[in-house]
């Protein structure tokens, strides 16, 4: 579907012109899944633009991003052999901006290099508002590094997401108790949120059937999994607090570097952990207000342990670069 992108201003796909109407209206109209018992059913989310990133890229579904993701971990698996060992090199190399720009601009030989060269041209579709967003920033941004996260740091916590959920999958699923932290900015924003205090945190009340953070807890309490809106509590105190239920296992959802480094917390405390990225970066934080993002409820229920479920092929599953 060449000639097609996305405005960050609207948040959503632009098509060439010639299209009409009625075409538009019916690619962007919500696809209504067949009825069953899956705890996915409902309607796709139309594709959104993030501040920095976009999980969409230039496609009408996530799909062809996490397909694309797997097939170059298992790639550069073959150049550094071990997830273990590549998630070793990325904590070690990713926080040192320059080298890592210096690393996909050249090859020099390092294995670094060699996973930023195929990094980037992969997976470049998905960032390309990045530098824009940086050049913008202001000086007082320079406190929040997730902020100043840059688009080879963008790639590497894409690949270190991917390897974290491969290393932990299993543990996490065989925790004796197992929560999801969601970030607020899932919900409905055409009415207030109901949610209620929990033990850990707020929890979802339910109170909307479109609302998707309604939709995703129902799912992960359908997959023994305890969710969570992250809002007030501190990862440090629910971490102890959950120390007397034995042990345990994180679920985590935010944007990419969020995810990233939350994850990384909790591996340093040997907590099984996996995550699944929001599908755009549209909070406060990024956008100056909050705005409608989504989650792909089929990866979320495939990492929470449900099993595969069948995607129709989209027309634009094999993106080339």
């Amino acid at each position: 579907m060449s000639g097609k992108g996305i405005s960050p201003e609207k948040g959503l796909l632009v098509y060439p012109a010639g299209s009409t109407g009625g075409d538009i209206i019916e690619i962007m109209r919500p696809v209504k899944r067949k009825t069953g018992t899956s705890p996915v059913a409902g309607p796709f989310h139309a594709p959104l633009a993030g501040k920095t990133y976009s999980l969409f890229g230039n496609a009408l579904s996530t799909d062809p991003y996490y397909d694309r993701v797997r097939r170059l971990a298992n790639e550069i698996l073959r150049i550094v052999p071990g997830e273990e060992s590549l998630l070793a090199l990325i904590r070690k190399t990713g926080g040192r901006k320059r080298l890592l720009v210096k690393a996909a601009r050249r090859a020099d030989g390092t294995a670094i290099s060699a996973v930023l060269r195929m990094l980037g041209p992969a997976l470049s579709p998905y960032t390309t508002n990045v530098r824009t967003h940086l050049k913008g920033l202001s000086l007082l941004s320079v406190t929040d590094p997730r902020l100043r996260t840059t688009e080879e740091q963008y790639h590497l916590h894409m690949l270190e997401i991917e390897l974290a959920n491969r290393v932990h999958r299993d543990r996490f699923l065989q925790s004796g108790f197992r929560i999801a932290l969601l970030p607020h900015c899932l919900r409905d924003f055409r009415r207030e949120c109901e949610s209620v205090p929990g033990d850990l945190d707020a929890v979802c009340a339910g109170c909307s059937e479109t609302c998707l953070l309604h939709r995703v807890s129902a799912l992960l309490r359908e997959a023994g999994i305890h969710p969570y809106i992250w809002r007030n509590a501190e990862p440090g105190s629910i971490f102890r607090r959950l120390e007397g239920k034995g042990d345990f296992g994180v679920l985590g959802i935010a944007c990419l570097p969020e995810l990233a480094w939350g994850m990384r917390a909790c591996m340093e405390r040997k907590i099984p952990v996996v995550g699944i990225p929001l599908d755009a970066n549209r909070c406060m934080r990024w956008m100056g207000r909050f705005e409608e993002t989504s989650v792909s409820l089929e990866r979320l229920w495939e990492l929470a342990g449900g099993g595969r479920i069948p995607i129709a092929p989209q027309d634009d599953d094999d993106l080339r670069t």
